[in-house]
């Protein structure tokens, strides 16, 4: 593959995120208080359970200090809480509580019924262009993470 082509799929998948953030991130911050870094922590506690800051760190590739920042507000708040690792007193893992689950939950929702609205003013091609891509794009990029 030549080197204009890797740029170029460099500059797509760099300029995806900022307009997801746009169309996904922004409406969010109007409806809660959580944070788009507070819904990945949320949304890692719920995929792998209890986790210590450090392995939240290293799910989203978050320095520790900024997990830690992320995760007191998500305490005052009453999403997560705090837990003495029971086999070594020195870890401090972060469960999801049920209200924290509850809200992810229905937050989760609202973002994709929002999302569902903006893709449904797509023409029937447009859509099966994105699904297709979209699907590939996954895929593809799982396939990178497999690899590391």
């Amino acid at each position: 593959m030549t080197t204009l082509k890797i740029d170029s799929i460099a500059d797509n998948l760099i300029s995806i995120h900022p307009l997801l953030f746009k169309s996904i991130s922004r409406p969010l911050r109007n409806q809660t208080s959580i944070t788009p870094g507070g819904m990945y922590v949320l949304g890692s506690l719920k995929r792998n359970g209890t986790q210590s800051m450090s392995d939240i760190g290293k799910c989203l590739s978050m320095p520790k200090p900024h997990v830690t920042v992320i995760v007191d507000k998500l305490i005052e708040e009453g999403y997560v809480e705090r837990q003495s690792d029971p086999n070594d007193r020195r870890v401090v893992n972060i469960l999801l509580t049920e209200k924290g689950l509850e809200d992810f939950e229905n937050i989760k929702q609202e973002i994709s019924e929002n999302l569902k609205l903006k893709l449904s003013k797509l023409s029937d091609e447009e859509q099966e262009i994105l699904a297709d891509a979209s699907q590939k794009v996954r895929e593809i990029l799982i396939s990178i993470l497999s690899k590391e």
